[in-house]
């Protein structure tokens, strides 16, 4: 396959998935992965793509929010163990806010039943899978509920923020770096998470490798926001120890 066949194809799965990442690529179409990265730099420079880290996303995209459901399933092995290192990071008999988010909700599953925590979520699914919880007490934090993340959103979301102070938030994004801070797509979602972040005492950010480095059109915060980053083992301990040197602690699972 000659390089624009092979750009125009790069080009195709980025638009239908809406990110592609190097290594993928170049098991894909059997090339090295210095042959992708040039591919991504030639989109780029024409304006088709836009690099991030690891791979790139369409031009145009940093509005790009796929479903909840879609989410569940990327990354299911690297969000699993997060959320089982995450666990070590509860209060006990303490009161926590669990953000919106698909990695944030498998800690959700994960609470053992001996449990006893105040929580508090403005996201559906977590507060479903809490529901009958032995020793959680629940609040559900009210509000317009976004069909792609099932979180709510607005004014009664802002307010009920405003009115409490938890030990632990435990906080979603999709995409972080040092550079360009705590982002994602949806203006609403991220006066939520920002006013989550006001809300706790301390901030634990569950965000798995291949969201550092991206960049999405909405900025909630700093990386220095973040207490601790719970991540995988597919960031580098360079990356690691540079967003350390910013004040922030990083574990990889």
């Amino acid at each position: 396959m000659y390089a624009p066949e092979r750009q125009q194809e790069i080009l195709r799965l980025a638009r239908d998935s809406g990110r592609v990442d190097v290594l993928s690529l170049a098991e894909e179409f059997q090339v090295t992965a210095e042959t992708i990265r040039r591919d991504l730099k030639a989109l780029d420079r024409a304006g088709l793509v836009r690099r991030v880290h690891g791979g790139a996303i369409p031009a145009g995209r940093l509005d790009f929010e796929p479903d909840v459901t879609e989410r569940e399933g990327t990354a299911a092995d690297e969000k699993d163990r997060i959320a089982r290192l995450a666990l070590g990071e509860l209060p006990e008999d303490g009161a926590v806010i669990l953000d919106a988010g698909t990695t944030v909700a498998r800690l959700a599953a994960s609470l053992p039943l001996d449990s006893t925590l105040t929580v508090v979520t403005h996201a559906l699914p977590t507060a479903a899978r809490l529901a009958d919880h032995p020793g959680v007490q629940l609040h559900l934090v009210g509000g317009r509920v976004r069909q792609r993340t099932r979180a709510a959103v607005d004014a009664w979301a802002l307010r009920a923020y405003g009115e409490i102070r938890a030990d632990v938030l435990f906080l979603a994004a999709n995409g972080f770096s040092g550079e360009h801070g705590l982002t994602t797509p949806d203006l609403a979602e991220a006066a939520v998470k920002r006013a989550a972040v006001a809300a706790a005492r301390r901030v634990v950010l569950l965000a798995d490798s291949a969201k550092y480095g991206q960049e999405h059109f909405a900025r909630f915060g700093d990386l220095s926001d973040v207490d601790l980053l719970i991540t995988d083992s597919g960031l580098s301990p360079e990356d690691a120890a540079a967003i350390e040197k910013g004040g922030t602690e990083v574990v990889r699972a």
